[in-house]
């Protein structure tokens, strides 16, 4: 069995005084999607920051390993340089920067080296066609006006430029009509058959996303508890009993 590529040990975190994650454990090897569901105020979007590296979260006790390494303490930019990446639920906007300008910024950081702007236009050009997206896309201001399935292909299209080696997805299905679903699903496919050694953490409320990206393992969290863990099956589980069936 492969090394774990991350790992949540006891997770304790605390927004504003109150503790809000109570000790949660997670282990992701390589290649795997793991799903992590929860009603709202479970405390998946406290994970999410957590993992980001968020100064309004702070871990109380416990760690989080990255390739074997404490990043507990790291900065988020230390982490995204390091292959650390994290889809957000609610993508800002960035007005007066092109896409294709911040993408350029971001992965010259992650390799610690500037990239050309032909060489990485190429790439860009090359994954917007694989995720089905309008070449002029890159030449728009960052999330500025997109639609909310335009912000999260935005998300998938910084993934796959960006080449992490884990992503945490933080409600990527949130406001998403079934079709634009299927393709934000889709394209985290296509990043995943570029990057098979990809390992995912796909942070979300319902099922219908895990019909389409398959996990290999399903965690359920309430009141900031993973309660229970397993297959893909657990989630057809709970879309039948509903989270009362694991409430204290």
């Amino acid at each position: 069995m492969a090394e774990p590529i991350f790992e949540i040990q006891n997770l304790h975190v605390a927004a504003q005084g109150t503790e809000i994650l109570k000790g949660v454990d997670l282990v992701i090897r390589p290649g795997e999607i793991h799903a992590l569901m929860g009603p709202n105020g479970s405390g998946k979007s406290t994970l999410a920051n957590a993992l980001l590296g968020s100064p309004d979260f702070r871990v109380t006790a416990g760690r989080v390993l990255f390739k074997g390494e404490d990043v507990t303490d790291w900065a988020p930019d230390v982490r995204g340089k390091a292959g650390m990446f994290l889809a957000f639920q609610y993508p800002e906007e960035i007005p007066g920067v092109p896409v294709a300008q911040f993408l350029r910024q971001a992965l010259s950081a992650r390799r610690g080296m500037d990239m050309s702007v032909l060489e990485l236009r190429l790439s860009i050009m090359e994954w917007m066609k694989k995720l089905g997206m309008d070449p002029s896309f890159g030449d728009r201001y960052l999330n500025e006006g997109f639609s909310g399935g335009e912000k999260k292909r935005n998300e998938v299209l910084q993934m796959a430029i960006m080449e992490p080696e884990v992503a945490i997805l933080d409600e990527t299905d949130s406001g998403l009509d079934i079709d634009a679903l299927r393709v934000v699903a889709r394209g985290v496919q296509e990043v995943r058959t570029a990057r098979p050694e990809l390992g995912v953490l796909l942070i979300t409320h319902y099922q219908r996303i895990l019909s389409e990206l398959q996990p290999d393992r399903v965690h359920i969290l309430i009141d900031g508890r993973v309660v229970d863990s397993g297959g893909p099956e657990l989630a057809g589980r709970l879309e039948e009993e509903g989270y009362d069936a694991w409430r204290a």
